[in-house]
């Protein structure tokens, strides 16, 4: 494909006129990322004059392979993004339906949904901790006015009801956002394309699953891509809500790198966990994008 002279001029001029703002974003993303992973390479002590690092290669990626600890975050932060992204998922679909129908109020009712994404996780989070409270929660008290409970109940006091406490306030909180991205797919599907259906004698169902959701594939892993590496960076919530407990059991891999590097000051494995964090995220997020780009390049076809 033969480049005119004026085309390579403007597109010298365009990448001129990026580079302030190229260099911004190197400045504050991969410098720090670089640099990461350089912390990680090293064994890193404190002295009153600063940090001493001496080079030791793998040294702390074999100190976080072997940990269990590691394993353990690694687990709880896959198995919490899969439940809660299907949930979220499930959810917002059923949202999304719902609030695409030529209804009276549904402005209203989409700036309502959207206040739990508005608010800070951290004011989420605390907000949830009230109504978890097992001496003074509004959760308690309406089930035991209901008679469902007969006892206040730890909520966050076990694993198993302090992870599940912890996907309800994130589903919460995160729903109203799949829904908008599956909504605008929606408002993209051509009305022609219902209206033959039900001329061919096709029931709402059979046109959900033969019209909606193949041309809606692309909204629904847009949504998924977002939330899956937002999962991945699972810190705020279990931090303020359950503190990492009951034990370590709602530890996220972000939570360990924080605790690694602050709480116990072992700035080498610390960093060596937030590197392998990135590393896992920006696999998935290429592996989302090759399947993203397939689901448009099918329907365009």
């Amino acid at each position: 494909m033969h480049v005119s002279k004026l085309e390579r001029k403007s597109a010298l001029m365009g990448y001129a006129m990026l580079s302030p703002a190229l260099l911004v974003i190197a400045a504050v993303t991969l410098f720090p990322i670089g640099y990461s992973v350089w912390m990680s390479l090293n064994t890193i002590n404190s002295t009153f004059t600063g940090f001493q690092f001496k080079f030791s290669g793998w040294t702390n990626y074999n100190i976080v392979f072997q940990s269990s600890l590691f394993w353990q975050a690694l687990w709880f932060t896959t198995m919490y993004a899969f439940v809660t992204v299907i949930v979220e998922l499930a959810l917002g679909m059923l949202m999304a339906l719902a609030l695409n129908q030529p209804i009276r109020g549904r402005g209203l009712a989409i700036a309502v949904m959207l206040v739990p994404w508005t608010l800070i996780t951290v004011i989420s989070a605390q907000m949830w901790g009230y109504i978890y409270n097992g001496i003074y929660g509004v959760l308690n008290y309406v089930l035991m006015s209901l008679h469902i409970i007969n006892a206040p109940f730890l909520w966050l006091g076990s694993p198993v009801s302090a992870t599940i406490s912890m996907m309800v306030a994130d589903v919460w909180k995160t729903t109203p956002f799949v829904t908008m991205i599956l909504l605008a797919g929606l408002q993209l599907i051509p009305s022609e394309l219902y209206e033959a259906a039900k001329i061919d004698g096709s029931s709402a169902w059979h046109s959900f699953w033969r019209v909606t959701f193949p041309l809606l594939r692309p909204s629904i892993g847009l949504a998924a891509l977002f939330r899956i590496l937002q999962a991945f960076g699972l810190f705020d919530l279990p931090f303020v809500l359950t503190g990492g407990g009951p034990g370590t059991s709602t530890t996220s891999i972000a939570m360990l790198a924080y605790k690694a590097i602050f709480s116990d000051g072992e700035f080498g494995p610390g960093t060596a966990v937030a590197v392998v964090t990135v590393g896992l995220v920006i696999a998935l997020a290429l592996v989302s994008l090759k399947a993203l780009r397939t689901q448009v390049g099918e329907i365009e076809t």
